[in-house]
């Protein structure tokens, strides 16, 4: 089968090592090793509110998809330009791949205009891929679209190196330097723990946002941290994965995250994470194989209670021990990108979503159904869960 795919212009580039990028490429890769036809085409991601250059580009892309072929959109360039893509919802098999709903994104949550494009599209939109099922329950919650038409496709990991004694108070914050990343709250919080014997590596672009980064910098020289708190910029490949393996503890302090890619690449090194509990990150931490957390939880946002459970990790032996024997248990039910291109593949066939009803169509009962009562229950698949969905 063939896929046509429209990414934001550099995905492919290595030394842009943003979740999303990460993740389109590794999608893009499984597809063509299943034996689909992979056919990549990007676009300038001018995000949320795209300039009149990005628009047309995509317009012409998009034409260019034949009749009744499929087309995997990511989000970035997908849900601000309905006006580009709306015409063609009837055309082409168009999903959407959503790494992060515009109303959960903080550079993003006050642009009406831009999240009614997004809801536009989605509800046009012949599916729509999430990363985790925390996004899920928000995409049905905010835009109403049919339960059978939003998928979870959770980023995979590749399992990497353990260090069986790491240096204790050697900690790492991976993620591109921002607000919504929260760096700054992990600095106020070991600003408490000046008297602790710890460091801390923040590892991540330094160029998305340059006024947070210089108030970081600024912050960190006045506490006198210079030696203690390093930034990197970032770090891909062998090096990243020697950074995991050599550290004592991930921190993901963010403000908003749909997943979190770093608390699974920690844990595919049997490091455990200390995450704030938003978003998706309490999924993406997860379960070991028994059935414990293999780190801990704090309230986002909150630079106090983080540095109580930092301090409570460079204190207790017996807690480091009881995590990092957690973490080197989460491994083995961590999920892989085969797994992911699988999942992705069954949401972008036809027959997957072939039972699911058009938004704003009413279903037709089946012959068998035809007065016989209630129908029972049906089976849910593990993407399509039962249970509550208030998830964050």
């Amino acid at each position: 089968m063939r896929v046509h795919v429209v990414a934001p212009e550099g995905f492919d580039n290595p030394g842009e090592p943003t979740g999303g990028n990460i993740y389109d490429r590794r999608i893009c890769a499984g597809l063509a090793e299943a034996g689909w036809d992979v056919q990549v085409a990007t676009v300038a991601a001018a995000w949320p509110i795209p300039d009149s250059g990005a628009r047309d580009d995509l317009g012409r892309v998009v034409s260019a998809i034949p009749d009744g072929e499929i087309a995997l959109l990511d989000g970035l360039i997908a849900s601000p330009r309905a006006a580009q893509l709306l015409p063609h919802a009837g055309r082409i098999r168009m999903t959407v791949l959503l790494h992060m709903p515009l109303a959960t994104a903080l550079e993003a949550r006050h642009d009406a205009t831009a999240q009614r494009s997004e809801r536009l599209v989605l509800r046009a939109a012949t599916g729509v891929i999430v990363t985790s099922e925390w996004t899920r329950q928000q995409v049905l919650n905010r835009y109403e679209i049919p339960e059978c038409r939003v998928h979870v496709a959770r980023p995979g990991v590749d399992l990497g190196a353990a260090c069986a004694r790491p240096a204790r108070g050697h900690l790492i914050c991976v993620g591109t330097l921002g607000r919504h990343k929260g760096q700054d709250i992990l600095v106020e919080a070991l600003a408490e723990l000046g008297d602790l014997d710890w460091h801390c590596v923040l590892a991540g672009p330094l160029d998305r946002d340059p006024d947070f980064v210089g108030q970081l910098r600024s912050r960190i020289a006045r506490l006198g941290y210079g030696s203690r708190v390093r930034l990197t910029g970032t770090l891909t490949g062998e090096v990243l994965s020697h950074a995991y393996s050599t550290a004592d503890l991930l921190v993901a302090p963010s403000r908003s995250e749909t997943y979190g890619m770093a608390v699974t690449e920690a844990l595919a090194h049997g490091v455990p994470v200390l995450a704030a509990a938003v978003g998706g990150l309490p999924e993406a931490l997860g379960l070991s194989a028994d059935g414990i957390v293999p780190g801990q939880l704090v309230p986002p946002g909150d630079p106090a209670a983080l540095a109580v459970a930092i301090a409570d990790w460079l204190g207790d032996e017996r807690h480091r021990h009881r995590l990092r024997a957690a973490a080197l248990n989460r491994r083995s039910n961590l999920h892989g990108w085969d797994e992911t291109t699988q999942e992705i593949a069954k949401a972008l066939t036809p027959h997957g979503t072939s039972n699911c009803v058009p938004f704003g169509a009413k279903a037709t009962p089946t012959r068998a159904a035809v007065g016989r009562g209630p129908a029972a229950p049906a089976s849910t698949s593990s993407n399509e869960p039962s249970g509550a969905r208030d998830q964050g």
